[in-house]
């Protein structure tokens, strides 16, 4: 072979490209404002208390605002995974980094891939996924259902290009 005749995998068109990440509608500085307000809030019960003589409310209005910001803390580490997914005519790729930067992958020929989901009557698509030889690989699980009606027709429209296989036009 000559080298102008390589098979070069980098010059394969990209059909589809999404890079998925959750939401988080709470910024640091609303996070910080939101623990002031329930941080004072709970002070102030847990003093009504203990002038009522329950000092022992008191400790578990503590342990209130301790949750919360738990339950923040996991969140906002969490926001740190990411799903990648990639359309070839040749490849259908699915990669999951999670927030521990643990890498899962899968790599589909599209031709053999249909695109499912779960639907509810009230909230539209629940949750799309992936269908190749009797397995079944969920996707988008950080989009709401809106976000999931419009990527799964643009995925669609990405998965019937590529089974049309690629076009060439001979005078580019």
């Amino acid at each position: 072979m000559t080298p102008g005749n390589d098979f070069d995998e980098a010059a394969e068109p990209k059909l589809f490209t999404a890079l998925l990440t959750p939401h988080r509608s709470l910024s640091r500085t609303g996070f910080l404002a939101l623990m002031l307000f329930v941080g004072g809030v709970s002070f102030i019960a847990g003093i009504v208390f203990l002038m009522m003589g329950a000092w022992p409310v008191f400790g578990f209005f503590g342990l209130d605002v301790l949750a919360i910001w738990w339950a923040f803390r996991v969140s906002y580490r969490r926001a740190g995974d990411t799903e990648e997914i990639t359309v070839t005519p040749t490849e259908l790729r699915v990669r999951r980094v999670s927030h521990r930067g643990q890498v899962v992958e899968w790599v589909l020929n599209p031709l053999w891939v249909q695109l499912d989901h779960v639907t509810h009557e009230e909230f539209g698509i629940e949750q799309p996924f992936l269908v190749s030889r009797g397995r079944r690989v969920s996707i988008a699980r950080f989009l709401g259902p809106d976000e999931k009606a419009s990527f799964v027709k643009a995925f669609r429209a990405a998965l019937q290009a590529a089974k049309r296989g690629p076009t060439y036009n001979p005078l580019t």
